[in-house]
């Protein structure tokens, strides 16, 4: 007989997988409601847990940067996320990017199989869960319309929303290699990892014109405002002709960018760039790196193609544009990802207002660890605003103001209290370093909490 408390976990993505297992590891007896392969959210098609909608990126892997930070504190706190995707890492310079397809089956694999963890295929559409289980709801930026009703109803208040956007895909043979070239920006990393298409100042100028004046696709219905809210768009992830918009040299200082990009031909920059970075190991596939769109199909075929080096490029997946719904944390969560007016419900991952993906996994490990620690009655961990996981935390449960989704980033991570002389680098580094001996002591207690569990 099982005699392990019982955590539930709702959804089976990022968070909620990176929940599951971290209570698991913790000591207790975990179900994990899935509605895939029943039902699929309009932005999903693979029956695998944690599929990748947007990029196979992962960002940066330095430390100094917040979300290199950020990786490096969940891979020492043994996290799942951070596991697969090193498991199924594809080449891509100073970042981490993941073959999506085995990525996926890796994390699916890994639930299925733990010994702790029970998956049960069904949809959830009305809360409470049983009362006295102890649950977290990672149901994502697509939550269905039932359990979004019934969280409003149960929340006290109408949901917010933003759109995001997805940047597409092409077949790599349909790449003209006589003028996309590999290289790195700066030269840092894997040059074979980017493909970079050039463009004179004539070509920007033809292309951006296309751009501005191309037709944007219908939004779907469950993606509609209703008349009386406004589009907003996240800036971390904002359309490439929403951004253009903004003026003729906008893309210029955003995702064309030239500086860093010689052309192997003059040793000069171009006007222009586009990045193609991998989506596999076998390099079969290519992203085009910030172009994150929600033009018509037939419109990103015309205007994409005027990119050189694209000009009978294959789309394997165009982009699209949808709606990602997320709560008003700082007025319902605590630091502990738990609902102040009833700790034993957690949310995780998108909907809290973190944006990307190792920040939704972050939050599911805080999550997960501490609802695991409240079925067992002891003390809840709290991850201090000195580290990336913590700021995290921090910064949904305690924002002020208009409150927006955040990645992770160092103006949230508390200041050192002194200055580092160098400049940006080196203080970002001490910051670093700061916050991995926090979450090393970390670690030691959670390991042991491990192992003087159940």
């Amino acid at each position: 007989m099982n005699t392990k408390p019982t955590v539930h976990v709702v959804g089976a993505g990022l968070a909620g997988c990176e929940a599951a297992y971290a209570a698991a590891r913790l000591g207790a007896s975990v179900t994990l409601f899935e509605m895939k392969p029943r039902k699929f959210t309009p932005a999903h098609t693979n029956p695998d847990f944690c599929e990748l909608v947007c990029s196979n990126s992962f960002r940066s892997r330095q430390l100094s940067n917040a979300v290199g930070l950020l990786k490096e504190e969940l891979s020492l706190l043994s996290s799942l996320i951070m596991e697969a995707a090193y498991r199924c890492e594809v080449p891509a310079g100073a970042a981490l990017a993941v073959d999506r397809k085995l990525f996926s089956a890796y994390v699916t694999e890994k639930i299925r199989n733990h010994p702790d963890i029970t998956v049960v295929e069904e949809e959830i559409t009305e809360l409470p869960l049983p009362p006295e289980t102890v649950t977290v709801i990672a149901t994502g930026p697509l939550t269905s319309d039932a359990l979004s009703a019934s969280l409003t109803r149960r929340l006290g208040m109408e949901g917010l929303h933003f759109f995001d956007a997805a940047a597409p895909i092409v077949d790599a043979a349909t790449i003209d290699r006589s003028i996309a070239f590999e290289a790195s920006r700066y030269g840092k990393g894997d040059p074979a990892c980017y493909l970079n298409c050039p463009m004179t100042k004539e070509e920007y100028e033809a292309f951006y014109e296309a751009l501005i004046h191309a037709p944007m696709a219908k939004l779907h219905d469950f993606d509609t405002p209703e008349e009386s809210e406004a589009l907003t768009v996240f800036e971390g992830c904002m359309p490439v002709e929403v951004m253009a918009a903004r003026g003729p040299e906008t893309l210029l200082f955003g995702p064309m960018k030239p500086v860093g990009l010689p052309l192997p031909q003059t040793g000069r920059d171009a006007y222009a760039v586009v990045q193609l970075r991998r989506e596999n190991n076998s390099a079969t596939m290519y992203n085009l790196v910030g172009f994150q769109t929600h033009l018509t199909f037939e419109a990103q075929r015309q205007v994409f193609r005027m990119i050189p080096g694209l000009q009978n490029a294959e789309f394997l997946r165009y982009g699209v544009m949808h709606r990602n719904t997320f709560l008003n944390s700082p007025a319902l969560l605590d630091a502990h990802y738990a609902l102040r007016g009833d700790p034993r419900l957690f949310f995780a991952g998108q909907m809290t207002g973190v944006e990307g993906y190792i920040e939704s996994a972050s939050s599911g490990f805080v999550a997960g660890v501490n609802a695991a620690l409240l079925a067992q009655g002891k003390p809840l961990i709290d991850f201090p605003d000195t580290t990336a996981i913590g700021a995290l935390a921090h910064y949904i449960s305690s924002a002020t103001g208009n409150f927006q989704p955040m990645n992770v980033n160092f103006g949230i991570i508390a200041p050192l209290g002194y200055r580092v002389k160098g400049g940006k680098i080196p203080r970002n580094e001490a910051l670093s370093a700061r916050a991995l001996a926090i979450i090393r002591s970390l670690a030691d207690e959670i390991g042991a909490a491990e192992s003087t569990l159940g």
